[in-house]
């Protein structure tokens, strides 16, 4: 097999990666020739247990794997990549595919199942499909991510308040809900929008569902009717908060 390419001068390292799992040597060496063709960095791995022991880029890529690999098969390596939270796209080639397997492939989210011999541009438009898969998977965790560290610096009033108008209630609404005045919750609307970097209303409440915190005020509302029902003291009610 050919020696593996340090990466060129340059080329930064956030630049996709291929993985490439094939047993075959001949063919493994083929489909990195392919996909460096139109300059994509490749890995590549002789067996299952090289890749799973791999330690992989941080850089967003694809995986392309053989179905039938000696000693075990690709389904199963890609359930094992699952669970050790190795969530790259992989894009299947085989010999000895069939139907049963190439519906149990995407049903278990592969890009694509490509029996060989298959079409340069085919896996090439595959592993551009997988790469772009996985670029929007790390930025929708990036901005998750993001946001979470934003709404970490909201006060305990500041985050209700943002849920409670998340959850379609007017400023006067909100006001009798949590037993403060329209004009203290106006402010807090407003510390709120600016620690969460909301340009406008509309961008806070964007952000609100995308945290899901609107739900988590029905759950924490069911709770605390049952609270009530008990007897107990709201949290907001509660002196001093």
């Amino acid at each position: 097999m050919k020696a593996l390419p340090s990466l060129p001068n340059g080329r930064a390292p956030s630049e996709p990666v291929v993985y490439v799992v094939d047993d075959d040597v001949g063919m493994n060496d083929a489909v990195q020739d392919l996909l460096r063709s139109v300059g994509l960095r490749t890995r590549a791995f002789l067996s299952a247990d090289a890749f799973l022991a791999a330690s992989l880029d941080t850089a967003p890529g694809c995986v392309v794997m053989d179905v039938r690999l000696r000693g075990t098969n690709g389904l199963d390596v890609q359930r094992e990549m699952e669970r050790r939270g190795m969530c790259l796209p992989v894009v299947f080639i085989t010999g000895h595919g069939d139907i049963e397997m190439s519906v149990r492939a995407m049903k278990a989210g592969a890009v694509d199942f490509l029996p060989k011999p298959f079409r340069d541009q085919d896996l090439l438009d595959a592993v551009a499909e997988g790469i772009a898969a996985d670029r929007k998977k790390r930025h929708v965790l990036q901005c998750s991510d993001d946001l979470r560290s934003r709404l970490a610096t909201l006060s305990d009033r500041e985050r209700e308040v943002m849920t409670l108008a998340a959850s379609g209630l007017m400023n006067k609404q909100i006001a009798a809900t949590i037993g403060i005045s329209e004009v203290t919750i106006k402010i807090h609307r407003s510390r709120a929008m600016r620690k969460m970097a909301a340009r406008t209303f509309a961008d806070l409440v964007k952000m609100a569902l995308e945290l899901e915190m609107p739900l988590l005020l029905r759950e924490t509302a069911s709770a605390g009717s049952s609270r009530r029902e008990r007897g107990a003291t709201p949290q907001w009610a509660a002196p001093g908060y």
